[in-house]
């Protein structure tokens, strides 16, 4: 499931370049990092706004339904 996502990611890097950062990491390697924001299964991406509450998205979800997500939860259009 992460390898599949990552395309994706990469595409909404580029469309939203100046708006938002991406980062990728790896669990194995960050395993306090993914404690820390409670990561237990993968894939698993946190939405987090400038200010607000974060959220998490686990799974792949299809590219619209997460371009729906940055909008509402980072407000970025």
């Amino acid at each position: 499931p992460c390898k599949m996502l990552s395309p994706m990611l990469a595409e909404l890097a580029d469309k939203y370049a100046g708006k938002l950062d991406i980062y990728k990491v790896n669990t194995d390697e960050e395993q306090q990092l993914s404690s820390a924001f409670g990561i237990q299964s993968i894939p698993t991406m946190l939405l987090i706004p400038a200010t607000g509450k974060p959220q998490m998205v686990t799974g792949v979800l299809p590219k619209e339904s997460l371009e729906r997500a940055i909008a509402e939860v980072l407000n970025v259009k």
